[in-house]
């Protein structure tokens, strides 16, 4: 019969119903046509971004030349805009602000056709090392409260261009999904003195049925409880609530592991698209003991409707159980 389980971070309910699902090899999903045409993201169209924040891999110092291994260009057209004050005022009841921020778009490689399964580690590091950096140079900035990373893989997951990138936001609020998150792992803390994900992780690794792969460092799971099929965690071993704390070695070894959950991914349902979003600690709540920085993996593999949106239950028909296995046991092409 389905199973209604409870998020333990967020009190969040989601219906397992493995009755109404489909296996692991239904997820099959259509390659989507090549657009072509001109693409701005490309090597050799530097002139047509704004001008870059940051680039690694040139051999000289010109900016906006090329030659990169990967670039930061601010968005052209951003959701935030970092020039103004916030300007905070009410409105009635109601409270507004002026809508300051930074978005950024990361190029992770100057070729066209690259997709991030089959990057190699190294590029991989790159991507993740531009996160930390850029982090480190806005949190600098008084006005923003939280950074958030995001990647939106093909168009069904809402990216506008092929060409593989992530985006970088700076917030001058913490949004209400991560401090809902983070209130909830305090109220865990202050029942239990443990960090609930710190919890979750030795339980994940007691039981073993709902760890995908793991490396020294770092492991990725399968939730308990998933809003999708094929949800997916990665998560530091150590307590670490703050993704700027991790040093070039730790990168190294979030890049193995990183890049095998994706190739995993991809060769458990091909083409398919996804988000991931980087949640770590607000800029003014640095290294605190009952949170846990973590990256969330989310293919898209199925279609939020009215009852989601109505009730705030997701629907799962694939047990976290059983992706874990498949993903575990998916052969790798090397």
């Amino acid at each position: 019969m389905p199973e209604l389980r409870r998020d333990p971070i967020i009190g969040r309910w989601v219906i397992i119903a493995k009755e109404r699902g489909r296996r692991p090899t239904d997820f099959i999903i259509a390659e989507e046509p090549v657009r072509g045409g001109f693409c701005p993201l490309c090597e050799g169209n530097e002139h047509t971004t704004p001008h870059e924040v940051l680039a690694y891999g040139r051999s000289h110092f010109a900016p906006d030349t090329p030659g990169w291994s990967l670039r930061v260009v601010p968005n052209k057209f951003p959701a935030l805009v970092i020039e103004g004050d916030l300007d905070k005022e009410g409105e009635g009841i109601y409270d507004k602000m002026n809508g300051i921020g930074a978005h950024e778009v990361i190029i992770e490689t100057p070729r066209h056709d690259d997709v991030l399964h089959q990057m190699p580690v190294a590029q991989i590091k790159l991507i993740l090392m531009s996160y930390r950096d850029r982090m480190l140079d806005l949190m600098r900035d008084m006005r923003f409260r939280y950074i958030i990373v995001f990647k939106n893989f093909k168009r069904a997951a809402g990216a506008s261009l092929e060409h593989s990138h992530s985006q970088l936001i700076a917030l001058p609020i913490v949004p209400y999904l991560i401090q809902e998150e983070i209130n909830s792992c305090l109220r865990y803390f202050d029942y239990k003195e443990r960090c609930v994900f710190c919890d979750i992780i030795r339980q994940e690794l007691a039981t073993g049925s709902r760890i995908v792969c793991e490396n020294s460092n770092f492991i990725t799971i399968c939730p308990f409880a998933p809003r999708s099929p094929f949800e997916m965690w990665l998560l530091p071993k150590r307590h670490l609530s703050t993704y700027t704390d991790l040093d070039d070695s730790m990168l190294d070894s979030l890049a193995q592991i990183f890049s095998e959950t994706m190739k995993r991914l991809n060769a458990a349902i091909p083409n398919v698209p996804y988000n991931y979003m980087l949640h770590t600690s607000p800029l003014k709540q640095l290294n605190i003991e009952h949170y846990h920085w973590h990256i969330e993996i989310m293919p898209k593999t199925t279609m939020v409707a009215g009852f989601e949106w109505g009730t705030g239950f997701y629907i799962n028909t694939t047990p976290p159980e059983e992706a874990a296995k498949f993903l575990r046991e998916v052969r790798l092409l090397v």
